[in-house]
């Protein structure tokens, strides 16, 4: 049983689906999952796996079935933290337990860090957290060199540079800006330009994201027990790398997760994970909470 409301609040129209029951069931809480930029669509294998809890998925502001009112184009955790927690508030269902993956675990940070009692257990999925790294300048210049080619050539040209940065092993040396630009027909993307240039991922439109510094002090404090869980196979990666360092800046230990960045997705939006093991994982960690 899926449900599909709307939530209208004056800066957005918020789209979000209630898969199960409220109250729920089975005496949890709700387990919400958010992702950024990606939509709710993007967890629909790992909501199947969850077929004894009420999941609630939704689309951020602006993408997918969720509309801005607010005249911006720009993703900000912050704004972000606030639509989640107006979507918390609407459930009625008090504190939720959530899995929050990429952007979303960095929106997902923010809503703990403003709003404490509004989740009770965080798992935050490899956020990009780019300054935390030790080659942030480095790292900030390998994201500017994908908006850069995205600006130039287009979406083909912008996916096959985002690739390159987000499959390199290790900090971004002299090694990987010596590396000449991919070409977009080795990915299976198109070479021709067909004049966008407002993606969230290729542009500096969710900059905000990856440039966010976690208030580490009020993480701690907060009473949501707060896991940063990272794939086993993207250690090496950037989005590996942030989530080992946000780990720490929590003075604690990543959590390992089966697969990759997009572990838990059965190949909705390109290269598929291990959802089933993905899955069994999440719930292992939920549980240990209990």
């Amino acid at each position: 049983m899926t449900t599909q409301l709307l939530l209208e609040t004056p800066e957005a129209d918020l789209v979000y689906d209630i898969h199960g029951p409220l109250p729920t069931a089975d005496g949890h809480p709700p387990l919400v999952m958010i992702g950024q930029p990606m939509d709710a669509s993007g967890f629909r294998v790992l909501t199947s796996h969850f077929p004894d809890r009420t999941v609630v998925t939704y689309d951020p502001r602006g993408l997918g079935r969720s509309t801005r009112k607010d005249g911006r184009v720009d993703h900000a955790p912050g704004t972000q933290a606030g639509d989640v927690h107006a979507i918390i508030e609407a459930l009625g269902a008090g504190p939720v337990e959530m899995f929050a993956s990429s952007g979303g675990a960095v929106t997902a940070l923010a809503l703990v860090t403003a709003f404490p009692d509004d989740v009770t257990t965080l798992v935050a999925h490899e956020p990009p957290i780019i300054p935390l790294l030790p080659d942030a300048q480095a790292a900030e210049r390998a994201r500017a060199d994908v908006r850069d080619a995205y600006e130039a050539k287009g979406s083909g040209a912008g996916f096959a540079a985002f690739i390159m940065m987000a499959s390199w092993q290790g900090e971004f040396t002299d090694d990987y800006f010596a590396q000449p630009a991919p070409d977009p027909a080795e990915f299976g993307m198109p070479t021709e330009d067909d004049g966008s240039r407002d993606d969230p991922l290729l542009s500096d439109r969710s900059w905000a994201v990856s440039s966010y510094r976690p208030d580490a002090a009020a993480l701690i404090a907060a009473r949501t027990r707060v896991v940063i869980a990272v794939g086993e196979e993207s250690l090496d990666n950037i989005t590996g790398r942030t989530s080992v360092a946000a780990a720490k800046l929590l003075d604690r230990q990543p959590t390992i997760f089966p697969s990759h960045h997009s572990g838990f997705m059965g190949g909705e939006h390109g290269y598929a994970g291990q959802p089933e093991a993905f899955a069994r994982r999440l719930r292992e960690v939920l549980d240990a909470a209990g």
